[in-house]
């Protein structure tokens, strides 16, 4: 157990690798109650959202979810966040657990007109059940047709016999489900999963199994791999922004920097010399300092070491070999396509 954002978290329950390809070949469970929810509500909910996030927000329909960030002025990240749209001008934004403070203080200072914004992340516990066999695990204790549900969209009905909200969302690059219910049930709630799922492999997945599932789907993590200092293009996050929709916090940058060309970009890697590369570790083009590593492992499923960089854009291209020092030698590194794995459908 470790210290995350003032949570007690597992970091693992039965050892990284065996988790990981749990989720990967049957399915896993974990406790993400740690996440920030926010409740914008009123006549001018969608306008705010529209002003303060890059995608399109008014494309949304009830039971509809979508990947955007809170972006700065200069185009950076405040946060990455999911927006769910409840019903009309009734939003749910999904937010990182070491932002919720900042994020909020970030909406509250910049809302204007009919609004009512809760920070309700006391309100909410989260449990993402992911796998290929997540799907059978749950239908038979949900009375939501998960069929029905589509990746990105979100239902309400009863899990356990209890009321709850469930997406198709996740951050493992699976297919799988995140079920929202009130804290007094989590307990219950996870304890019901893994007992009735334990006939399908279903097992506790802890905070280590959790990162490098992420990384092989190349999902960007706050702090490392997107922060104030990068923006959403050079994040090579740039189908979130949607500059035809209008004025929005950030976008004059955005454009600019479109104009121009973005001067670097996250690549995904993987190691050609032995070593594992770690966040942190220094990274060289050319023999000359170019920054570090932003997220790095070993991939248990790919049986690989890979991780994220911000390369010059003339390192971008695949094949593109480069070098990362590791524990004082330099190894080489090949940019490659991501996302690293990419499940069948």
């Amino acid at each position: 157990m470790v210290d995350f954002a003032g949570w007690d978290m597992p970091v693992s329950f039965a050892g990284v690798v065996e988790e990981h390809l749990n989720v990967r070949e049957r399915a896993g469970l974990f406790d993400v109650s740690h996440m920030g929810e926010f409740l914008i509500e009123g006549k001018d909910a969608e306008a705010l959202l529209q002003r303060l996030t890059p995608n399109n927000v008014s494309r949304l329909a009830d039971g509809q979810a979508q990947y955007s960030a809170l972006t700065t002025e200069t185009g950076c990240f405040v946060d990455d966040v999911l927006v769910y749209r409840r019903g009309e001008q009734r939003y749910l934004m999904v937010v990182n657990a070491a932002n919720i403070e900042k994020d909020f203080e970030w909406i509250e200072s910049r809302a204007e007109g009919d609004l009512e914004l809760t920070n309700a992340s006391d309100d909410y516990a989260l449990l993402a059940l992911q796998g290929p066999r997540s799907a059978e695990i749950l239908q038979p204790l949900t009375d939501i047709d998960l069929a029905e549900i589509k990746y990105y969209r979100f239902a309400y009905g009863e899990v356990l016999g209890e009321q709850a909200m469930v997406s198709r969302t996740g951050y493992t690059g699976e297919s799988g489900f995140e079920v929202m219910v009130a804290p007094e049930l989590a307990e219950k709630t996870a304890r019901g999963l893994l007992e009735k799922g334990a006939e399908h492999g279903l097992a506790p997945i802890g905070l280590a199994a959790r990162d490098t599932l992420r990384l092989e789907a190349k999902m960007a993590l706050y702090g490392n791999d997107i922060d104030d200092e990068h923006t959403v293009l050079e994040a090579d996050l740039g189908w979130i922004v949607k500059f035809k929709k209008g004025d929005f916090v950030g976008r004059d940058a955005l454009e600019q920097q479109k104009e121009r060309g973005i001067e670097r970009k996250l690549i995904g890697f993987e190691m050609v010399d032995r070593g594992i590369a770690r966040h942190g570790y220094p990274v060289f083009v050319d023999s000359e300092s170019v920054g570090s590593v932003t997220s790095g492992s070993h991939a248990p499923y790919l049986k690989k070491s890979i991780g994220l960089t911000y390369l010059p854009i003339a390192a971008c291209s695949d094949g593109t070999e480069f070098e990362i020092e590791i524990r004082g030698r330099r190894a080489t590194a090949r940019v490659v396509p991501t996302p690293f794995y990419k499940r069948e459908k």
